[in-house]
């Protein structure tokens, strides 16, 4: 049988490792999917580069919309990144019937719903395992090999270059800007590194983690986003003496009145695993009403590590080339007709516990007068830690650090506490406030 033609659109770091490991694999790959898989066109900027690259192998040209446009080609796999040039390419594939793979997770988090329905109205798959935890297969986990259980959330590091600034700044005491220093030495985060710093890489991951665990539309405007860049190292040194490690959650969240979908700097028990996850590695944990906890973990990011996750779709789709369309797994794990009207909650209503520090003036009555506050909001104290605050450097004389862990309570009721507490003339800075997650 005629291997299956694909057409591939960018040949950098992740187009230029799919091309290489389905090269180098190419008989593994032929044994799995029954079929050979060819790449038969490349769409890159750089013409001459990506001709040295693929030899005679495949038509270079540098014109995407060739590819797409190309009646013998099957299946386009899209690696170019963005949301503007690489959306009207996939939306075109999709209109002319072919099927389309990619790793494209801000195009899935913030036109999703889009894509997915052209691909349905027309019978074509969509497949994006590249899109989350690349080396990690995290959406065929949840949409296939979970289908049987209720998810009740899902909790994951989804940031590689987040994961190795906290790592470094817990490790060896660096500030936040000196452990982003490093990590853009060593490659691991870029010139311009807010998209990871300020979380919007890992939001876009959990939109489409939250969409296929629950079966919601996905709704990346809905999300609540919080990066690391106003952690301090103090706040990581307590944090430990106190048992947790802080890390860059992506949560979904199942609850009676909705889903809570957020990401934000986690104060997590040392003894889970994913408190464990280090230096530049992804963990993700589903709990789940029939398997109960599971953990997923590996690199979410690199060249061939992106190329796993980009062929093993690719051999998904070879395998289904003739299926029926109905018999296909669904893009978002349930059927397009029975997905749930359940809504993302906001802020104010979800649910959690906190770490708090105050930078106090060192007077007889000031813990009374903050706990009598939470007490006030009806906020229950878990345990209390009061350290000399020239212990962690920057302070003045007669200050000292409080630092408060509490029992679950509602975002609207902490706030309102929190505004309190800060009004109090005995409070010297602006209140640390960190969510804590037991993941039990």
């Amino acid at each position: 049988m005629k291997p299956i033609q694909v057409g591939l659109l960018g040949i950098g770091t992740v187009g230029g490792g799919t091309f290489t490991v389905l090269k180098r694999n190419q008989e593994e790959i032929q044994r799995r999917a029954g079929r050979g898989i060819a790449i038969a066109m490349v769409a890159a900027r750089n013409v001459e580069r990506a001709r040295a690259l693929v030899g005679n192998d495949a038509v270079v040209v540098d014109d995407p919309f060739q590819v797409v446009n190309h009646p013998q080609i099957e299946i386009v796999v899209e690696v170019i990144g963005g949301t503007t040039l690489a959306k009207d390419l996939v939306m075109q594939a999709i209109a002319n019937g072919k099927h389309v793979v990619t790793a494209n997770k801000a195009l899935l988090a913030e036109h999703g719903n889009e894509v997915f329905a052209a691909a349905h109205a027309k019978g074509v798959m969509v497949a994006f395992e590249g899109a989350v935890a690349v080396s990690i297969p995290i959406i065929k986990a949840l949409r296939e090999g979970l289908s049987g259980n209720r998810i009740e959330w899902v909790a994951g590091i989804i940031n590689g270059t987040t994961n190795f600034i906290l790592t470094e700044m817990r490790d060896k005491g660096l500030s936040f800007d000196a452990a982003l220093a490093q990590a853009q030495a060593l490659g691991y985060a870029e010139a311009d590194p807010s998209f990871d710093i300020e979380g919007f890489d890992a939001a876009h991951k959990a939109t489409i983690l939250a969409a296929i665990a629950f079966g919601v539309p996905v709704q990346f405007k809905r999300a609540h986003v919080e990066g690391i860049t106003k952690l301090a190292a103090a706040d990581i040194a307590y944090g430990f003496q106190l048992g947790y490690r802080i890390k860059l959650l992506g949560i979904a969240k199942r609850t009676a009145h909705g889903i809570e979908l957020r990401v934000h700097p986690t104060l997590i028990p040392v003894k889970r695993l994913l408190a464990n996850v280090e230096g530049s590695m992804n963990g993700i944990m589903v709990k789940s009403d029939a398997a109960g906890i599971t953990m997923y973990y590996g690199a979410g990011a690199g060249s061939e590590q992106t190329a796993s996750a980009v062929i093993a779709d690719l051999v998904d789709v070879t395998r289904l080339h003739t299926a029926d369309a109905a018999q296909r797994v669904p893009h978002l794990a349930f059927q397009p007709d029975a997905m749930s009207d359940l809504p993302i909650l906001p802020m104010a209503d979800v649910v959690t516990s906190y770490y708090l520090r105050l930078r106090v003036a060192d007077q007889t009555g000031v813990l009374a007068t903050v706990t009598g506050i939470l007490a006030d909001a009806g906020i229950s104290i878990d345990a209390v830690l009061q350290r000399e605050a020239d212990e962690v450097g920057g302070a003045e004389a007669n200050q000292t650090d409080l630092i408060i862990l509490t029992h679950d309570c509602a975002e609207a009721r902490m706030d309102a506490a929190l505004a309190r507490m800060q009004a109090l003339a005995t409070v010297l800075q602006p209140i640390v406030r960190i969510r804590k997650e037991e993941l039990a």
